[in-house]
């Protein structure tokens, strides 16, 4: 008799379980369905780490835009140093290179042509032959802010003016444009060391005014005709993926013929992915990965130079809803349309929680314009945000998500962790947010970013299928779903086509709810009724 109880009270719960899995369903997914998707990132929006190969045949291609760097006197052997951080004097006086030595936003013209900016957002500027450099020039730059650079074999330079005067270090410790006749590359006044301090920008600014126009139309055609297609999508689709989340950048609106230095033909491409979608069965989310200004200054946002202007600029969020406006007006009477998410990773540093929540709601107004049931999204602010303060917003009051992107990654608090340190985390810390997330009044819960990577240095694909294991069964609770970052990547833990094909990550979409029931039930104690 207790043996029977004991069953019919597993049914029960079992009953329970499924009832509760089932309790979250997004609207135009097929059977009661959430989310299980794959970002295309790197494909409409460029992000060098996840194909490094497209940057190869740059000129020059460590001194693209945002690089930081210095300049040495190798007669002085002091560095170059903007006093203050930029707004006054240039000298030549430093012993050891701190923030003021350090160009941090280098402007790239041409292979050979750059304008320098300092800690404190000026350019170096010098008015002609005779004077001296300084850093009081404030943006856009003119002709008076760019120097051609003549670099040898061993990382020695010099600069010099449109005029062809070289800059030179002087004996009162002052860079000045006087530096007569042509300078060898010994050691004279006029040669410097090039220090390049980094060079971590690899976005669409970078490719495209790395290259020039054509050169990097013919770049990026062939990138977008080949890194994504219709077999990716029958791939998506045999592995029961029934969503896609697309980056792209703010100027495919103005496609075929976006501004300088951008290149158009990603909204041709993206035209593909929804032709592709429905051919499978697959929804399309539109994610709006990069915005005018930047919204994070990272090189997914398409920044020049590491600098986040969106949110200072009016003129920005209004451009940038007119891109929501564009790609609302486009797709949402695409059937394979399932959402356009507002804006990615927004900095919680930079962008201020009442602007963004303001142009949230502008964004809403905007898709609802064009339809009622269309899925608005809205990403969490990266770095020290919570993402409660978006569900205490009320942006909208239909069909809106919220994103959380749960990386182990990022953060010093991972370095040290072990494998079984990082899955204790998933399901302690992920799952009861989630939790709380899933219960609160408002939007649902989307994992718009996640990946089957970590800091552990040593782990074996066991330690990787247990890891990606833990994350499916948390994740899959989201009430909206989850997408994985990303579906191709140089770096193949990356790679979500890598992780199938070599069973590293065990997708088992139709098992994980029951499994994590039962996984609850075997701790419970009731494995053997």
């Amino acid at each position: 008799m207790d043996i029977v109880i004991c069953k019919w009270g597993f049914l029960f719960l079992l009953c329970c379980a499924l009832i509760f899995t089932v309790g979250f369903s997004v609207e135009g997914l097929h059977g009661n369905a959430r989310v299980r998707g794959v970002n295309l990132g790197g494909w409409l929006v460029i992000e060098g780490w996840i194909k490094p190969s497209l940057f190869d045949d740059i000129p020059n291609g460590d001194m693209l835009d945002g690089t930081e760097v210095q300049f040495k006197s190798v007669t002085l052997q002091k560095y170059v140093s903007a006093d203050n951080g930029g707004g006054g004097t240039v000298s030549v006086d430093r012993d050891i290179p701190m923030s003021w030595e350090t160009f941090r936003q280098l402007w790239r013209v041409s292979e050979s042509i750059f304008q320098f900016r300092t800690t404190g957002g000026q350019f170096l500027t010098c008015d002609g032959d005779g004077n001296n450099v300084t850093a009081a020039a404030q943006s856009p730059p003119s002709a008076t802010e760019t120097f051609y650079v003549e670099r040898n074999y061993d990382n020695r330079v010099h600069v010099k003016l449109k005029t062809g005067t070289y800059l030179q270090a002087s004996k009162a410790n002052q860079l000045t444009a006087d530096y007569l006749g042509m300078p060898g590359w010994d050691d004279n006044a006029a040669t410097f060391e090039l220090i390049i301090v980094s060079n971590n920008l690899h976005g669409d600014y970078q490719l495209a005014n790395g290259y020039g126009h054509d050169k990097a139309q013919e770049v990026l055609k062939k990138h977008r005709d080949s890194f994504i297609t219709i077999e990716d999508f029958n791939f998506l689709y045999r592995h029961g993926i029934n969503t896609v989340r697309i980056p792209v950048g703010w100027w495919i609106a103005s496609d075929p013929n976006p501004p300088p230095p951008f290149i158009g033909g990603s909204l041709e491409a993206l035209d593909n992915a929804f032709s592709w979608a429905q051919t499978f069965s697959i929804k399309c989310i539109i994610d709006l990965h990069a915005a005018p200004g930047s919204q994070n200054g990272m090189e997914h946002s398409a920044s020049r130079d590491g600098t986040t202007g969106w949110p200072t600029s009016p003129d920005y969020i209004s451009q940038t809803l007119n891109v929501i406006d564009f790609l609302a007006s486009r797709y949402t009477s695409h059937p394979s349309l399932l959402g356009i998410e507002l804006l990615n990773e927004p900095s919680a540093a930079l962008v201020p929680l009442d602007i963004l929540v303001s142009f949230y709601k502008q964004g809403y107004q905007i898709v609802r314009k064009y339809s009622s049931t269309a899925y608005v999204i809205f990403c969490q602010r990266i770095g020290n945000a919570d993402p409660f303060e978006l569900y205490q917003a009320n942006i909208g009051p239909v069909n809106t998500v919220i994103d959380l992107h749960y990386y182990n990654l990022f953060d010093t608090f991972f370095v040290n962790m072990s494998s079984v340190d990082n899955i204790q985390f998933i399901y302690k810390s992920r799952q009861t947010q989630l939790q709380a997330l899933n219960g609160a009044n408002g939007p649902l819960v989307f994992i718009g970013e996640w990946v089957n990577e970590w800091n552990v240095t040593s782990g074996s694909q066991i330690d990787y299928q247990d890891f990606g294991r833990a994350q499916l069964e948390v994740y899959n609770a989201a009430s909206f779903g989850w997408t994985y970052w990303t579906l191709k990547n140089d770096r193949k833990h990356w790679d979500f086509e890598w992780n199938i094909r070599n069973n590293y990550l065990p997708l088992q979409l139709g098992k994980l709810s029951l499994g994590l029931f039962l996984k609850g039930h075997r701790i419970l104690g009731f494995e053997h009724s």
